[in-house]
C-alpha cells in the first residue's frame, strides 16, 4: 500500500489469516499480560490488537492475489462451525511465549485445515511441516526467559470472525491491519 492507502498492482504485501478474539477475551488477556509479565526482563508484551489465533501465514504475496485469498477465507468461514477454546498451558519457543489452547471438538482445527487446503490449491500457501496448533502468542523475546506465569482465567473463548491481515514490519515491531473480516458459520 502506498501512503495514500491505495495498492500498487505489482506490490507484494505480507499476509496471514487468523481468528479474531471477542473483545472481552482481549481485555482479559491484556490485563493478565500486564500482571503476568510486569517484572519480566527483555520481554515484549504483544498489544491487544495483536492477539489472535493464526490460521495460515502466507508471507509476502502479490497484492493481485488478495481477492482470491479473501474468497478462500469466506468459503472456509461459511463451512466452519464456531470454534470454542479454553487455555491449556503456557509454552515458550525460541522467540515467543504463547498460550496453547484446547480446541473443543476440533472445530478450529477443521476450519484451519480447510482454509489451508483452499489456499494451497490457489498456490498461495505452503503447508507447515508440523500440525496446526491453536495458540495465542502473548510475548516476544530474543532469548527464552523460561517463565511460568499463572494461566489467565478467560473461561471459554468463542470467536465468531476470521480475517485476512496485512502485517507491516516496523523497527518497533509488526503492525497488523485487518484487510477483510469474515463471519464464521454462514
Amino acid at each position: 500500500m502506498n501512503s495514500a492507502g491505495t495498492v500498487e498492482r505489482d506490490e507484494r504485501i505480507r499476509l496471514f489469516c487468523a481468528l479474531e478474539l471477542p473483545g472481552e477475551a482481549v481485555e482479559r488477556l491484556a490485563a493478565w499480560q500486564r500482571e503476568a509479565f510486569a517484572d519480566a526482563a527483555d520481554v515484549r508484551v504483544l498489544p491487544p490488537d495483536h492477539l489472535h489465533v493464526t490460521l495460515a501465514f502466507l508471507g509476502h504475496r502479490p497484492v493481485t492475489e488478495l481477492p482470491e485469498i479473501v474468497e478462500a477465507l469466506r468459503a472456509a468461514g461459511r463451512a466452519a462451525e464456531h470454534p470454542s477454546f479454553t487455555v491449556r498451558r503456557y509454552r515458550e519457543t525460541r522467540s515467543v511465549g504463547m498460550l496453547v489452547l484446547d480446541d473443543e471438538d476440533e472445530r478450529a482445527t477443521r476450519f484451519a485445515v480447510d482454509l489451508q487446503q483452499r489456499l494451497e490449491r490457489l498456490g498461495v500457501y505452503e503447508p507447515e511441516r508440523r500440525p496446526w496448533l491453536p495458540h495465542l502468542t502473548v510475548v516476544r523475546f530474543r532469548r527464552p526467559p523460561r517463565l511460568s506465569p499463572s494461566l489467565p482465567e478467560l473461561g471459554t473463548i468463542v470467536p465468531s470472525e476470521a480475517a485476512v491481515y496485512h502485517s507491516l514490519l516496523r523497527p518497533t515491531g509488526a503492525q497488523y491491519e485487518v484487510i477483510e473480516n469474515v463471519a464464521l458459520g454462514g
